[in-house]
């Protein structure tokens, strides 16, 4: 490339004068590199094809077509809308409409739901019975989103501690190596009232971890906090070679009642600062602000402007601060934080040092630079509308900016024929990539809209029920006894033991009326699911 330089500059100098210095500084404008080129035809012209410098031209060219074919094929960004809530629920039941909660009428609808609550009520008799069904948050949630298109992915719950991730059903058999775990901090480090949960996965590839928290509370137990955090940091682990910790993660999400007060300013002074919402001259004296100028982790995450009311502590049932005899003074205990990985060094700063580098830093920079990630927070706000405990939920919508690591799912399944409840039925299904397949794999049938990966129908072991396979497709036997007599829209899911996902859905398809029913006017016992959900919207209607 000097040899191309210095070519430019005897050659290419006397044919154009006229191209200005700051031109040619900026090599990033369109209309300079289109000058260059048409300087570097008229040079190739005037070059001797026997000379050394016209092949060395040939190599640089080749070289750059390279590289823009290579920039040319890579794959297009794609755009993720990710709306957060965190909410101390104070052990109430939850509100009859949670609308705003999710801005379900937002004209912009978001593909992943993570939603994380803390003081569930989870007195004896009610938590046993949340362990056998869905706890009324759950329900809730659940029975709203599901008519949205959205289902609940996983969830986990350390008594009154609660985190939920939903997702659109198309972005489903592109969420895998999901996992969940907990951590007591509370008395002793053996009771679960303080402390942390959190689920993580892959995200078309990138590793994602949702970390909810419930921390010490009280004004003085700001250090004790944060040492309860990095506590729950260091010692929860996954079973997951590429991020076998939380900080290995692409992207971390720290959200929860923190706990985290207002200090030095008196009540006076924070509550004129509230009513004359000059909330930046509070922030200064925020305990989490305060020691994140000292914590070197905390210094890795970061968060909007608190750019509303303090979300504690309300009377119940109104938007009046702690009227009480305690008087507490107004705090943003609640918060969203984030964490994108830190990138691996440059690589013009690694190359002396690659062979310091371990293995994985490698593949880091590596992924980095090939699938990037990029996160913006779109809103950062409290919702002052609900008045059910003494905290106000806070929301941050997000969009994640990201190159797909993967855009195939791993299987595709399909009903063979048509399905009633008359006959014995198929299911068609083929491996499109390999993965770690399980004699516990299942194929589930579910109604359209069903709320969750339990909420099926019916389900097949995939391995006990194959009836013929080949090399790209194989099938799979549901006995009729298993159909729904009622009939009506489904699909068909596959669900890897390994993985604990979804990694294929089919489209929606009919499953027809029993005729033999219908003919002998044959009222089943016992209705199975499907039947049951017709059933009750008969009773509705």
């Amino acid at each position: 490339m000097d040899e191309i330089s210095r070519m430019f500059g005897t050659i290419g100098r006397d044919r154009s004068e006229s191209l200005s210095s700051d031109a040619t500084q900026s090599t990033g404008s369109k209309l300079v590199l289109r000058h260059r080129l048409n300087q570097l035809m008229t040079c190739v012209d005037d070059l001797d094809p026997k000379n050394e410098l016209h092949d060395k031209v040939v190599k640089s060219l080749d070289n750059a077509f390279l590289v823009c074919g290579k920039r040319a094929n890579k794959p297009k960004k794609d755009s993720f809308r990710l709306h957060m809530v965190t909410w101390n629920v104070a052990t109430a039941d939850p509100p009859d409409d949670v609308t705003s909660l999710l801005h379900l009428n937002s004209p912009k609808s978001p593909d992943l739901y993570v939603i994380g609550l803390q003081e569930v009520y989870s007195g004896p008799l009610r938590f046993v019975s949340d362990i056998v069904t869905d706890d009324p948050w759950s329900h809730l949630l659940m029975s709203t989103l599901a008519p949205r298109q959205y289902i609940k992915v996983s969830s986990i719950r350390m008594q009154g501690l609660l985190l939920l991730f939903f997702s659109k059903v198309e972005h489903v058999p592109f969420i895998r190596d999901i996992q969940t775990t907990y951590t007591r901090t509370g008395i002793f480090g053996y009771w679960g009232n303080k402390g942390g949960v959190s689920v993580r996965l892959s995200f078309y590839g990138h590793t994602l971890c949702f970390l909810n928290c419930h921390l010490a509370a009280h004004m003085k137990y700001a250090t004790e906090r944060v040492d309860e955090f990095e506590y729950i940091v260091d010692t929860q682990t996954f079973d997951c070679k590429k991020a076998p910790r939380i900080v290995d993660h692409r992207l971390v999400f720290w959200f929860g009642d923190l706990n985290f007060r207002i200090q030095d300013h008196g009540m006076h002074f924070v509550r004129s600062c509230i009513n004359n919402q000059t909330y930046n001259l509070l922030w200064s004296k925020d305990q989490l602000t305060m020691m994140k100028k000292k914590e070197q982790m905390l210094q890795e995450f970061e968060e909007g402007p608190l750019d509303f009311q303090p979300t504690y502590k309300f009377d119940l049932n109104s938007d009046v601060y702690d009227s009480s005899g305690k008087k507490r003074k107004p705090a943003w205990t609640d918060r969203i934080l984030w964490r994108l990985r830190p990138k691996a060094p440059p690589t013009d700063q690694q190359d002396e040092n690659r062979a310091v580098l371990d293995a994985k830093k490698v593949r880091q920079l590596e992924e980095d630079e090939e699938y990037p990630l990029k996160i913006r927070q779109d809103s950062y706000t409290n919702n002052m509308e609900y008045s059910i405990s003494d905290h106000k939920p806070v929301i941050g919508v997000f969009t994640l900016e990201l190159r797909k690591m993967y855009g195939t799912p791993l299987v595709r399944l399909q009903p063979e024929g048509d399905w009633s409840a008359d006959i014995d039925a198929m299911v068609l299904y083929s491996p499109l990539q390999p993965f770690p397949s399980s004699t516990w794999d299942w194929i589930g049938l579910y109604k359209v809209g069903f709320t969750s990966i339990s909420d099926y129908i019916t389900y097949t072991w995939v391995k006990d029920d194959e009836v013929a396979f080949n090399e790209e497709v194989i099938q799979v036997y549901v006995g009729k006894e298993e159909i729904p007599v009622r009939g009506g829209e489904c699909v068909l899911c596959y669900f890897s033991s390994t993985l604990q996902c979804i990694i294929g859905i089919s489209e929606p398809f009919k499953v027809h009326e029993s005729k033999v029913a219908i003919e002998e006017g044959l009222v089943p016992e016992k209705l199975n699911g499907l039947d049951k959900a017709v059933e009750n919207e008969d009773l509705w209607n």
